[in-house]
């Protein structure tokens, strides 16, 4: 399997996680322990989708015109330093 597949499945897997733990904190069954324990994990899981989406992002590149109405691609970064036309 590839690299960016592995990635993708680790973060659907993790937000699926993610999802089963916020059920279970819904759920109102959970001792107090149960609970701290859930919530730390749903913390972990959150931030390893934080970080992902970040990289992501990171790697996404707008589509913009450039002064002649030419289309031009340009990283995220760049396209935010010019104001639209």
């Amino acid at each position: 399997m590839a690299k960016k597949d592995q990635e993708k499945k680790r973060f659907e897997e993790a937000l699926e996680q993610l999802e089963k733990v916020v059920e279970r904190l819904e759920s109102g069954e959970l001792s107090l322990e149960e609970s701290l324990a859930a919530f730390e994990e749903g913390v972990r899981l959150v931030k390893f989708c934080n970080q992902k989406l970040t990289e992501v992002e990171k790697k996404i590149e707008l589509l913009v015109k450039d002064k002649d109405g030419k289309l031009q691609l340009r990283p995220l970064e760049d396209a935010g330093d010019e104001e639209p036309e």
